[in-house]
């Protein structure tokens, strides 16, 4: 486990340290920055403005004076909810509709300067965006759920303090599989051999997503992710082939 850790660790600096010095790369990984970035913040925009219009309906102002406080409290809760929505929905669609295709061009430059020839589909253009935006949707959705279960498990049951830890590692570690998907999901190699795959090597990805944890630093990791991702793929499966 302490190894794989580590492996993924590794290469999460190594993809942002080879990243850094191609032009090609670290322009695509500050597009994908600014795309993503733009739309939440617009999201986030379009939440605190029609914050007012939405809590009119929820919970219209009220006469007393004793519940006023209280309806401030809820009118603040709405508006932090709204824009933590709106970001998560921004991300969501900045990664479907923008930054998957730059996440992909990203994993092919890489596995070419790995030495690895990227395999090339014969669907057309739009036939090949809409397989990367059609099988993003289940890694997308899976991640999201079984996070809902584990909150449901720190809600319900004595694990909070354990779900504490697990929450935020889990999370990380799914980020991680974003990147390393990257590589099968091209090949169209089916879901289930892609969702065994990260099973079978979830420590590395735990790894791989440590630095996702860590505010601003997460920031420069995520967007040149696709570059790490990629080789700890590429590093997988030569280790499996041997």
């Amino acid at each position: 486990m302490f190894k794989d850790l580590v492996l993924g660790l590794r290469f999460a600096i190594q993809g942002v340290a080879m990243a850094v010095k191609n032009p090609k790369l670290l322009g695509l990984g500050l597009v994908r920055l600014v795309l993503t970035a733009a739309i939440a913040i617009l999201g986030i925009g379009l939440a605190l403005t029609y914050h007012h219009q939405v809590m009119a309906l929820v919970w219209p102002r009220p006469d007393s004076a004793w519940i006023i406080w209280l309806w401030y409290l809820a009118s603040w809760v709405l508006a932090l909810l709204g824009a933590a929505l709106a970001s998560v929905l921004g991300y969501l669609l900045a990664q479907i509709l923008f930054s998957i295709f730059i996440m992909d061009l990203m994993s092919r430059i890489t596995e070419q300067y790995a030495g690895r020839a990227a395999v090339e589909s014969r669907l057309s253009f739009w036939g090949y965006f809409r397989h990367l935006v059609i099988q993003e949707i289940p890694r997308t959705i899976l991640p999201v759920v079984i996070s809902l279960l584990i909150m449901a498990a720190g809600w319900l049951t004595f694990l909070a303090p354990v779900v504490t830890v697990v929450m935020p590692l889990t999370a990380g570690a799914f980020l991680a599989w974003e990147n390393t998907d990257l590589v099968p999901a091209r090949r169209m190699l089916p879901f289930a051999y892609r969702w065994s795959f990260f099973r079978r090597h979830f420590w590395s990805h735990v790894g791989f997503g440590l630095l996702f944890l860590v505010p601003l630093a997460n920031i420069v990791f995520l967007s040149f992710a696709p570059v790490g991702g990629t080789l700890l793929y590429l590093e997988h499966e030569e280790r499996e082939n041997r």
